[in-house]
């Protein structure tokens, strides 16, 4: 199946899908015109990997989780593995807010103080 043909079937967009190739999620054969040719199972691959970044996942994270993405990875309890990876991505995570919120306020603080200073 061409690159088209699979972003039609996955709702993936042609760069996403050139995007998760050069990330080694997904791999392609080339016709002899130099067209990418995706097999079949490329579908269900491409799904599972929508649907665990859109849980908030990253492409890096699913790296060490390729063989899990071949199957339907959201019908059945998530292995160690990858609950151990969805945690990690979760303390990623935590920390980032952390600190954002932590720049919010310093942020808001030094707005109110020289809104105050303008006032006076």
């Amino acid at each position: 199946m061409r690159i088209g043909e699979l972003a039609r079937a996955t709702g993936a967009t042609v760069r996403a899908l050139r995007h998760y190739e050069q990330a080694g999620l997904i791999d392609s054969g080339r016709e002899p015109n130099g067209y990418r040719d995706y097999r079949e199972s490329a579908v269900v691959r491409v799904r599972n990997i929508r649907a665990l970044v859109g849980a908030g996942l990253t492409l890096d994270d699913l790296g060490p989780l390729l063989d899990c993405l071949d199957g339907d990875v959201l019908a059945g309890p998530p292995s160690e593995r990858v609950l151990a990876v969805a945690r990690a991505r979760l303390g990623v995570l935590e920390r980032r807010i952390a600190a954002q919120t932590e720049a919010r306020d310093r942020l808001a603080a030094a707005l109110a103080a020289a809104e105050g200073a303008t006032r006076a």
